[in-house]
């Protein structure tokens, strides 16, 4: 499973520079597109930072609710369970 996801990513990655590098010949570039769809980068970043300041405290709060959970689970597993 991880070897697929490895796979598609670099897949990805190999295609989107591809890409980028045809856009570039014909002068396209990352900003131009941005704002011709009413971005720009900065308005990117400060979504990117909303995001993560809406996002960490809820991860903090469901680690705190799960990680607890999984070591008592862990803890009362029978021996061998699992092998």
């Amino acid at each position: 499973m991880i070897y697929n996801a490895l796979s598609t990513l670099i897949k990805f990655v190999i295609g989107a520079v591809l890409i980028g590098a045809v856009l570039n010949e014909f002068d396209i570039s990352a900003n131009q597109v941005l704002l011709d769809v009413g971005f720009t980068p900065q308005h990117i970043m400060a979504l990117f930072r909303e995001g993560i300041d809406w996002a960490l405290p809820h991860f903090l709060l469901g680690a705190m609710v799960l990680i607890p959970i999984w070591v008592v689970i862990f803890l009362l597993k029978p021996p061998g369970f699992g092998k």
